[in-house]
C-alpha cells in the first residue's frame, strides 16, 4: 500500500491524480496512530493541522501551480520551531514551548506544499548517538525493538523506517543523521555546513550543527534537499550559492570515479561483520567502474576528544538563555533569582545535558580556555586539512557509517564515553564542516549497515549520484523491517 512507495513515487501518483493529499495524510495519520505506540517516534502528531495543509495541497495540484513535494506527507524532527506547535526539542525545559515563528526549514516545506504529519522525538537537545535522552522516553528501532534507532535523530530514523512517514528531516552535529539512518536502513544526508538555514533550528553546537533529510532512497534525499537549501539572511552562517536540481546529476556514470578509503576507517574498532557488506559494497563499486584508492586522514582519530571540547562549549554558551526567566521550564515559587535560575535548570536539563554544560563551561573557564578550547580549534583545523589533502587525489570518500550495529537499550547509557565513540566516523566531517550521508548497504548480526560517503565543499549532488548508482544496482533500501510491512 502507500507506505511502502517512496517519496518520489507518492510524488508522480498525486500529480497523476491516483491518490489525493487528503487520502494520503489520513492514510499515515491511521498508520501512527496503529504503530507509532511500538517504538515512540513522534513526540506530537499535528493531525489537524496536516488535513488543513493537504486539503490546500489537492486545491494547488487542481489548479496546476505544484511543485514535486506538493501534498507529499513528512516528518519534523521537533529541533525545528514550528509556529504554534509546540517545539520541545525533546526536553522538559522546552515541554511548554509553543513557538511563536516558524524556522526557515518549516517555511521552505510550507512554501513547497509539503503536510507535516508531527515532530519527531529526539534526544534532548540533539545531545545523544541512542535516543534514550529524549524526556518523553527512548525511541525503540523498528528493526529489533530492544535496540536503539540511534540519535539525535532517532524518532525521525524510527518513523521513516516503520513506514509511518514516507521522509523526515533530521539534525546532524557528529553524526545524528548518518548514524542513525545506518542503524535503521535508511538513506540519510548531512549537506556542507552553512547550506541548509539553522535559523529557527534550535541550537546544540553552533558551528557544527547542519539540517538535512532522511528518507529511503539518494532520489528522495534529493527532492528533499532542492526544498531545505538556500541562502537564508537570517542565519549570519548560511552560505550564498546558487542551489543545483540535486536531482538533475543522479543517473552520472560513475566510471572512472576515484573513491578513497581511509585506512584510519578500517582499523581495530571496525566489527569485522560490519566490515563485510563495506568490502561487498566496494566491490560493486569497482564493477561499476570507479576506481578505488588507499588514502589516510591522520588526524581523524583525534575527531572525538576535539569533538567533546568543542561542542560541549558551544552547548554551554547556547543553553544559557534558557533560565527560567523568558521561556520554557521555570520552577514552583523560587527564593531568588539564584534559586530560580538553579532550580528551573537542574529540573529542566536531564543528566547527558548537564553532563555536557559541565564540561563546555570547564573548558571555556579562565584557565582552561587556552589548554582545552584554543587547542581543541587548532587540531580541528588539521583534521580539515587531512580532507583538503585527500580531496586532491579522489572524488568521494567511502567508508563504514558506524563501527557496530544498533545496541541494546540501556546497554552504554552508564557509559558516556562508550556512547560517544558510537560516532567515530561521522564526527570529523562535521568538525571539517563537509557533506557526508549514510546509505543502506546490507545487515550484520541481522541488523542493518550503513555506507557513509563523504563529498567535498557543495558536492551533494555528486554524494547523492554515487548513492543513487549504488541503489540501482542493491535493494536494501528497499527492506522493511518485520511487523510494518
Amino acid at each position: 500500500m502507500y507506505h511502502n512507495k517512496t517519496l518520489a513515487e507518492l510524488s508522480a501518483m498525486l500529480q497523476a491524480g491516483e491518490v489525493s493529499s487528503v487520502e494520503l495524510t489520513q492514510y499515515f495519520l491511521d498508520r501512527i496512530k496503529a504503530k507509532d505506540s511500538e517504538i515512540n517516534s513522534f513526540i506530537s502528531v499535528t493531525e489537524e493541522q496536516a488535513l488543513a495543509q493537504a486539503k490546500a495541497a489537492d486545491e494547488r495540484i487542481a489548479a496546476g501551480n505544484a511543485g514535486a513535494l506538493t501534498g507529499v506527507p513528512f516528518a519534523q524532527k521537533d529541533i525545528f520551531c514550528t509556529e504554534g506547535v509546540r517545539s520541545s526539542c525533546g526536553s522538559k525545559m522546552l515541554d511548554n514551548f509553543i513557538s511563536p515563528y516558524d524556522a526557515t526549514v518549516v517555511s521552505k516545506f510550507n512554501t513547497a506544499g509539503a503536510v507535516m504529519l508531527g515532530k519527531t522525538n529526539m534526544d534532548e537537545f540533539a545531545m545523544g548517538s541512542s535516543n534514550e535522552t529524549s524526556f518523553y522516553g527512548a525511541v525503540k528501532n523498528p528493526w529489533d525493538l530492544k535496540k536503539v534507532p540511534g540519535g539525535s535523530s532517532g524518532g525521525s530514523a524510527a518513523a521513516v523506517a516503520a513506514r509511518l512517514a514516507p521522509a523526515a528531516t533530521g539534525t546532524d552535529t557528529g553524526g545524528s543523521i548518518r548514524q542513525p539512518a545506518s542503524l535503521c536502513n535508511l538513506t540519510g544526508l548531512k549537506p556542507t555546513y552553512g547550506r541548509v538555514s539553522r535559523y529557527g533550528m534550535i541550537a546544540f553546537a553552533s558551528s557544527l550543527d547542519q539540517a538535512g533529510p532522511m528518507a529511503r532512497t539518494a532520489q528522495d534525499c534529493a527532492l528533499l534537499m532542492n526544498v531545505m537549501a538556500g541562502f537564508d539572511e537570517k542565519d549570519s552562517t548560511s552560505i550564498e550559492k546558487e542551489v543545483p536540481d540535486y536531482t538533475a546529476e543522479l543517473n552520472q556514470p560513475i566510471k572512472g570515479l576515484k573513491i578513497g578509503l581511509p585506512k584510519e576507517f578500517f582499523g581495530d574498532g571496525l566489527d569485522p561483520e560490519v566490515a563485510k557488506p563495506i568490502q561487498e559494497a566496494i566491490a560493486l563499486y569497482k564493477e561499476m567502474g570507479a576506481e578505488i584508492v588507499d588514502i589516510s586522514l591522520p588526524n581523524s582519530a583525534l575527531s572525538v576528544p576535539v569533538y567533546y571540547v568543542v561542542a560541549p562549549a558551544e552547548c554551554s554558551s547556547n543553553l544559557s538563555r534558557m533560565d527560567g526567566v523568558r521561556f520554557g521550564h521555570r520552577c514552583e515559587e523560587p527564593k531568588d533569582l539564584e534559586d530560580l535560575y538553579k532550580r528551573s535548570r537542574g529540573e529542566g536539563f536531564g543528566e547527558e545535558v548537564k553532563r555536557r554544560i559541565l564540561i563546555g563551561t570547564y573548558a571555556l573557564s579562565a584557565g582552561y580556555y587556552d589548554a582545552y578550547y584554543i587547542k581543541a580549534q587548532k587540531l580541528r583545523r588539521l583534521i580539515s586539512d587531512d580532507f583538503k589533502k585527500a580531496f586532491e587525489q579522489v572524488d568521494v570518500i567511502l567508508g563504514p557509517t558506524s563501527p557496530n550495529v544498533a545496541f541494546n537499550m540501556g546497554e552504554k547509557s552508564q557509559d558516556p564515553v562508550s556512547m560517544y565513540l558510537s560516532d567515530i566516523y561521522t564526527i570529523a566531517v562535521n568538525l571539517a564542516g563537509l557533506p557526508g550521508m549514510s546509505v543502506p548497504a546490507g545487515f550484520a548480526h541481522d541488523m542493518p549497515v550503513g555506507l557513509q560517503l563523504i563529498g567535498n565543499y557543495f558536492e551533494e549532488s555528486r554524494l547523492l549520484n554515487v548513492a543513487h548508482a549504488y541503489q540501482q544496482q542493491t535493494d536494501w533500501h528497499d527492506l522493511c523491517p518485520p511487523g510494518f510491512e
